[in-house]
């Protein structure tokens, strides 16, 4: 994390050049319009998860301004594509600030891009809500401005490997994670449970982020005798380990995590994806919920858009959500100022999609309620099993 951080301080200081605190007149506002700014990869295998996460924010803001705007605005849009890299990253927060004068920002990429980003965040002032990828480092300690929905990692992991500990008593474990920041996290919730209910571990493994070979790992796998196996990849590697496992002739007990909960991943993995665990805090589009937020998108998106809808989606569209919420209520001349104030005031707002979002004085970070759920290929679906 330290060299991480020091990597994102060297960036910033290339890159940073005069946004300061919000002036008494807040940018991104006219008689008519409200500027939204984002950055998201829209290019590159995470595209996944940024395609979907803003059109989440688009779903959310065409809702809002087909019932007239906030308070008479109509919401402006402006999207810029950071292709997963964090200079980029860094250069699209600015564009979005600087040039298209946003008056406050939803997003941002993946965790790693969001930290890069915080310094120049908290420095700027303006009010912003972050969906994508919620780790610890963006709400401890709390930023003013700064707020974050959805539910940490660590306990997503702790809650994945407790149910599948309490279902499989006394089995042997595998593990593999990727060596960056993401992966030291899942290795951390993992390790949390396996020191609490002295799980018998026989295979840790690590790969490099951009690997795409993993027979060598699987076979190894294979060979330790793992009986349940927590697959710590994102969307491609979970995919291949999957496919090994199958040209092993294995199917251990499997758990993912929500990066990958994702219903193109199920179709690529194949049969060899059916009956893996999954953990989340939004609903699956298998129930109630999630088929009425796809009738709310169908009614909002061209056809061409509902392609690219999954779950981050629905994290897009529950973080727009709030932040409108919070502006509409500073009325007809909203500030930074009081929209971050409103924004500390939300308690209990419903969006269908998950448990109700708060936050509090000092409290930057919803933390969602967590379900188990199962993936089953013949509808490439996961159903909740808890």
């Amino acid at each position: 994390m330290i060299k991480y951080l020091a990597t994102a301080s060297l960036l910033l200081a290339g890159t940073y050049l005069s946004t300061g605190p919000a002036l008494a007149a807040d940018p991104g506002i006219t008689d008519t319009e409200i500027v939204i700014g984002d950055v998201e990869p829209l290019t590159g295998p995470p595209a996944l998860l940024g395609v979907a996460a803003s059109i989440g924010h688009k779903i959310a803001i065409a809702e809002a301004n087909a019932a007239g705007g906030i308070n008479g605005r109509k919401i402006k849009y402006v999207l810029e594509d950071d292709g997963y890299v964090t200079a980029r990253t860094i250069q699209g927060v600015k564009k979005v600030t600087d040039v298209d004068k946003a008056f406050a920002l939803l997003g941002i990429s993946g965790s790693g891009q969001s930290i890069a980003v915080m310094p120049l965040l908290e420095k700027a002032g303006i009010p912003t809500v972050i969906d994508v990828a919620p780790v610890k480092f963006l709400w401890e300690p709390p930023r003013k401005n700064v707020f974050v929905v959805g539910q940490s990692y660590e306990e997503g992991i702790i809650h994945l490997v407790n149910y599948l500990a309490d279902k499989n008593p006394g089995k042997k474990w595998g593990l593999i994670t990727q060596d960056d920041d993401y992966g030291i996290t899942v290795r951390d919730g993992f390790d949390t449970v396996v020191k609490a209910k002295k799980l018998n571990v026989v295979y840790s493994g690590n790969y490099k982020k951009g690997q795409q070979d993993f027979s060598s790992d699987m076979l190894q796998l294979k060979d330790s005798g793992a009986e349940v196996f927590l697959a710590g990849g994102i969307i491609g590697e979970n995919i291949a380990m999957m496919k090994e496992l199958e040209k092993l002739n294995i199917k251990p007990v499997v758990g993912i995590f929500w990066p990958g909960r994702v219903e193109p991943v199920l179709k690529l993995m194949g049969p060899a994806g059916d009956g893996i665990y999954a953990v989340d805090y939004v609903e699956p589009f298998a129930g109630a919920a999630g088929k009425a937020f796809l009738e709310k998108a169908k009614g909002l998106l061209p056809e061409a858009e509902m392609k690219g809808v999954n779950r981050y989606s629905m994290t897009g569209y529950a973080a727009a959500k709030v932040l409108i919420s919070a502006i509409e209520r500073c009325g007809k001349q909203p500030t930074w100022a009081c929209t971050i104030t409103e924004l500390e005031k939300t308690k209990n707002v419903e969006t269908g999609i998950m448990a109700p979002i708060s936050f509090g004085p000092g409290v930057r970070f919803s933390n969602q309620k967590l379900q188990i759920m199962q993936s089953e290929f013949s509808t490439l679906s996961f159903k909740p099993v808890n």
